[in-house]
């Protein structure tokens, strides 16, 4: 067992009216939860690694808890989310694998079992990294007006020796998703995809 050691949390909301279109009348919030946390493997390879997922859950509830309740509290009101993680140059690639479980599995049970696959993204860099969270729909990943991005970085994070855990939600569409394809009210919710 690895004590999970935060360094900070950071939390951001956006609210978005138009971008050039008409204002929305149900302006779709944004938001994200990144956490900064020593990595543990950091600067030497480790063969199993696994045991880091069981104890980063807490970390994923935790997170996944203070970011719903920064866009209202209402999971009914989540209709997409993403997740990811920026590794410090001293760790690897797949330190940020592990976030997958604890990040995606956490979100999926607060929002009530959520059918989709969380979107990921990873890397690995230097302090001020940014990095693009996908996002789709909670309970269709076909669902294109909810696929999106959100951009984040931590000015003083990650250090070699750390990670940024990050999770994303929001509220619902692009401001102004007029592309086609399958719509919310047509969500079928057997499969995670339609």
């Amino acid at each position: 067992m690895t004590d999970v050691v935060v360094r900070k949390f950071l939390l951001r909301i956006e609210e978005i009216f138009h971008e050039g279109g008409p204002v929305s009348a149900n302006p779709p919030r944004r938001g994200t939860i990144m956490a900064v946390i020593k990595n543990p493997y950091a600067g030497r390879y480790v063969e199993d690694i696994t045991g880091l997922m069981e104890d980063l859950k807490p970390l994923g509830l935790q997170m996944s808890k203070r970011l719903l309740e920064a866009l209202g509290g209402d999971a009914s009101a989540i209709e997409g989310y993403g997740k990811g993680a920026i590794v410090g140059e001293g760790g690897e690639l797949e330190h940020g694998a592990l976030w997958h479980v604890p990040g995606g599995y956490a979100m999926r049970e607060l929002l009530g079992e959520a059918k989709a696959i969380v979107p990921s993204s990873k890397k690995v860099g230097g302090v001020g990294a940014a990095i693009d969270i996908p996002i789709t729909h909670v309970n269709a990943s076909y669902v294109r007006s909810h696929f999106d991005a959100i951009e984040v970085n931590v000015p003083d994070a990650p250090r070699a020796d750390e990670m940024v855990v990050i999770l994303a939600m929001t509220t619902g569409s692009r401001v102004h998703a007029r592309v086609g394809g399958l719509a919310v009210a047509d969500i079928k919710g057997e499969d995670g995809l339609r």
